[in-house]
Order: C-alpha cells, then structure tokens, then sequence
C-alpha cells in the first residue's frame, strides 16, 4: 500500500509492479541492474519509492518494445547517471535502426515486384538449362566478371564451385540474385544493404512467398514506430522530473 511521509508519497515494490502486471521481485531487479533509481530504505530496511521511480518504470517498460531490452537498459542507465548525450545516442541509434528496416523492406518490395513480372530470358546456351560461368552471367546482365566477384565478396552472391575447375557456377537462384543486385544498385543501394535485401529473398526461397512476411515485416516496423512515440513521451516526463520540472 501505498503512503504519505509529510508531502512525500511513498511506494512499496509491489505498488508500482501492480501498475504493468509485474511482479514485486521484478521491480527489485530492475533496481540492482539501474534501470530505477535506488530505493531509501525503512529503519526496517524495507525499500520505499517515490513518484520519481514510478516514472522510471513507466518509461523502462515504455522503451522496451521501442527500442528492445538491451538499448533500454543503456537509456535508464544513462539516464540514471545523468548524461543525457547517452540517452539521447542510444535512442537515435535505434531510431537509425528503424529507419534502415524500412529502407531494407521498400527495397525488398520494389525488387519483388520487378521480379514478379521478369522479362523473357535470352536463349539458353547448347547444352540446356546448365549452371552459367561468371562470364555467361555477366554479359547476360552487360556487367563485368569483375562487379560479379565483388557481389560475392560482399555476400550478395553465393555461386558453386565446380568440384573440378573449381569455376564458379550459377544456378536460376544465383540470377535472380544477381539481377535483384544490379536493380539495387542502380537505385543507389550499398553492398551491405543489398546484401541484406538479398538474402531475405533467398530466405524465402524466392520472391512469391515472401509477399506475406513483407506484410507483416510492414506492421511490425509501424507497431515499433508507434511504440517509439509513447517511450518518447515516458522518457520525456522521467528526464522532466529528473531536471526539477515535474
């Protein structure tokens, strides 16, 4: 129960767990690991909080499903300790973070559509439907054999190897792979980021079923963005009444 020493209102653990349907044992470990502030403690040695640890918690609990558990610990810590620089560092990290998803994921679903609808292939070569060379690949998509091995380099290409040559050969899989490259570097993308795109698509096991995980990798972003906003909020009223304007 909660109560009143003077203009002081006071808090016990379970108090403030009732709030998020926590238990009285978490509140304390959030305690130890610096998430709140250290508790006074009763001639007793019972901790009692204040109204500055109840906002602490909301906004711990708030920055979790915005920013994950690791960048919301180093947030309440830095908070906690008073450098605002690394408060305000690590939540702009994480809002960088998501604004690289959605980059990943416009490009992802620009590529799918463009590979939704492919152009008709050139003749195959004698022989059938063989794995291609590095050269067949390249001219097939007017680039070098060189731009190839850079792909690879950067892992956005992953060709066979010939077990006796030891040339490196390329399946359907590997063009697609790198024509979805190509596409993406016209459009501007780095290597990394277009190995990351790439390698959703190859998860998925090509383009047509990954439709409906884009769907939902959509959603979850929004769902994160909006949770952004609301921790936002809490952690604005914790440095608020940390600064003496609450």
């Amino acid at each position: 129960m909660k109560s009143q020493t003077g203009a002081q209102v006071t808090y016990r653990p379970v108090d403030l767990a009732r709030e998020h349907g926590l238990s009285a044992q978490a509140v304390r470990n959030y305690e130890r690991d610096g998430f709140i502030p250290a508790a006074a403690r009763t001639a007793s040695g019972y901790r009692t909080y204040t109204a500055v640890h109840a906002h602490a918690l909301r906004a711990y609990v708030a920055l979790i499903p915005a920013h994950g558990y690791a960048t919301a610990g180093d947030v309440m810590r830095a908070a906690n300790a008073g450098d605002l620089d690394a408060v305000l560092r690590a939540v702009d990290g994480s809002h960088a973070r998501l604004q690289r998803d959605r980059e990943t994921l416009d490009a992802v679903e620009v590529a799918v559509t463009t590979l939704a609808t492919p152009a008709p292939p050139p003749p195959q070569p004698s022989g059938g439907s063989r794995p291609l060379t590095v050269g067949d690949v390249a001219h097939r998509l007017g680039v070098t054999p060189a731009t190839l091995r850079t792909w690879e380099r950067a892992g956005i290409l992953t060709p066979r190897r010939d077990p006796v040559s030891h040339h490196r050969l390329y399946d359907a899989d590997d063009v697609r792979d790198a024509q979805l490259a190509q596409l993406l570097r016209r459009g501007g993308y780095l290597l990394g980021h277009i190995a990351e795109v790439v390698g959703h698509v190859r998860t998925a096991a090509g383009p047509a079923p990954l439709d409906a995980s884009l769907r939902a990798w959509r959603h979850g972003l929004a769902v994160r963005g909006r949770a952004m906003l609301t921790a936002a909020g809490r952690l604005a009223d914790y440095l608020r009444l940390l600064d003496g304007d609450g």
